[in-house]
Order: structure tokens, then C-alpha cells, then sequence
């Protein structure tokens, strides 16, 4: 009996420990990404300002094929909005263009629904280069609590840069390929 006590203590000892460790992390969270492709932003701003283009090269619309895609009667710009409805890998959610800055940025609400709910900023924002233009794709929101507790054992940045990472390869290839 002393032993099963001294393991519950033990236990909510590391238990509260985590929870301590969790309530010191950021409330915010942000993941960037970037490339540099060798395009101008006249090329490249349609294909983030409008909403179906964003489906040929963002990694999640490949992970679902049957992937239910609803759109807004007028596909880009500020307004226009797009929602899915998916397998677990992709759930459900709804983004739509809050602001569009003409080659320079984009901006979306981005609403979760399934499997978890959340609500972020997302922003596709164009810069001249050397060759080209670097296009950066980031994500920032709030993190909750329960966020912080899960990002103790879950690399966010890491799993969600790398998704941003492979769209905008496939952003790349898709604008540079040859004509």
C-alpha cells in the first residue's frame, strides 16, 4: 500500500510539474515558412489570392481526394471564402480572405472545426529577391492552455512548417514550370 502511494505522489508530482511548465509557455503561437522562386509577384499573387488556385498546391487538399470543398460564388480576393469537410487527416474548417494587398500580401481568417477548434491568422505575403520573389506562408493564434500542455510533447512548428514548407515547393514548381 505505502508503494501505490508513493508512485500516486510521484505521479501528480510530474503531473503538476508539466502543468507549471505548460502554464509558462508563450499565449501566442506563429509558423513562418518561406522560398524564394524564381517568378515576379504578378505571377505568383493569383495564385494565393484566389482561393481554387490555393488548392492545386497546398499540401493538405493531396492528402484527401474525396475532400468536400465548398467555395464562394467569387473565388478571390477580400471575401472570398473556402471550407472542407475531410478525413481525419484534413477534418473541416473555413478560411476566407480578410485582406488582399495587390503582389504584396494576403490575409485569412482561418476557422478549425474538426478534429479540434481553432481560430488563427494566416498570411501569404510576397517580397522582391534577387530572381524573383520569396513568398512566406505563416500562422499565428492564440494557444490555449490545453495547446501548451500538448506542445511539451508535439513539435508544432515542426509539423505544421513542414506542411507549409511542401506547399510552397509545390508552389514553386507549379509557377516555374516552363510554358
Amino acid at each position: 500500500m505505502q508503494t501505490f502511494r508513493r508512485i500516486t505522489l510521484i505521479a501528480f508530482g510530474i503531473i503538476a510539474l508539466l502543468c507549471l511548465y505548460a502554464a509558462t509557455k508563450p499565449d501566442t503561437f506563429r509558423v513562418e515558412r518561406s522560398i524564394d522562386i524564381n517568378a515576379s509577384a504578378e505571377a505568383l499573387f493569383p495564385m494565393i489570392n484566389d482561393l481554387q488556385n490555393f488548392t492545386r498546391w497546398s499540401p493538405y487538399a493531396e492528402r484527401d481526394p474525396a475532400m468536400k470543398q465548398t467555395f464562394s460564388p467569387v473565388t478571390s480576393g477580400k471575401g472570398a471564402f473556402y471550407a472542407w469537410e475531410g478525413n481525419k487527416q484534413v477534418g473541416s474548417g473555413r478560411m476566407e480572405i480578410t485582406q488582399s494587398l495587390p503582389l504584396q500580401q494576403v490575409t485569412l481568417q482561418i476557422d478549425f472545426f474538426v478534429p479540434f477548434e481553432a481560430h488563427n491568422t494566416v498570411f501569404f505575403t510576397l517580397a522582391p529577391v534577387n530572381n524573383g520573389t520569396r513568398a512566406s506562408w505563416a500562422m499565428e493564434g492564440p494557444m490555449p492552455f490545453i495547446s501548451k500542455l500538448m506542445s511539451i510533447f508535439f513539435d508544432f512548428d515542426g509539423m505544421v512548417g513542414n506542411d507549409f514548407a511542401a506547399g510552397l515547393e509545390k508552389l514553386k514548381a507549379l509557377v516555374e514550370k516552363p510554358v
